[in-house]
């Protein structure tokens, strides 16, 4: 496993999740996403020597902590600028309307791990897509 390309390459989702606090409307923000799994997925296939799957899964992991915690950390900013997900959460159970940075975690974490699985295809396709030097 190349730790230091997936560690690198995560720092991508550190400053999406800080650029989707108040600066990256919700509903540009997949724009973003596509372009920056496109680009690491070429850069995994690229650099590794294998396991590209799992170098992407890995990456979308990280990436699922960096946003999770900044949009946590940032909640009243984060809600301010997303009236959806606001939206969201007063339809939630009363135990997470309770605790809605708790739910907003837990949704973070659920969406980042499927996103994880896609980055990891993405990773896959591109190591067939690609040619080593």
């Amino acid at each position: 496993m190349n730790w230091k390309i997936i560690f690198q390459l995560s720092v991508f989702g550190l400053i999406i999740a800080f650029g989707t606090v108040s600066l990256i409307p919700q509903n540009v923000e997949p724009v973003f996403w596509v372009l920056i799994f496109a680009f690491c997925s070429f850069v995994i296939a690229k650099t590794c020597n294998g396991k590209y799957f799992l170098h992407g899964l890995l990456t979308g992991l990280v990436n699922c902590i960096w946003i999770t915690v900044v949009h946590v950390f940032f909640f009243k900013t984060y809600l301010e600028n997303h009236k959806q997900i606001d939206a969201m959460l007063v339809d939630m159970p009363a135990s997470f309307a309770m605790h809605p940075r708790v739910a907003l975690a837990l949704a973070g974490l659920g969406l980042g791990v499927l996103s994880a699985i896609v980055f990891g295809l993405f990773a896959f396709v591109a190591s067939k897509i690609s040619r080593k030097k």
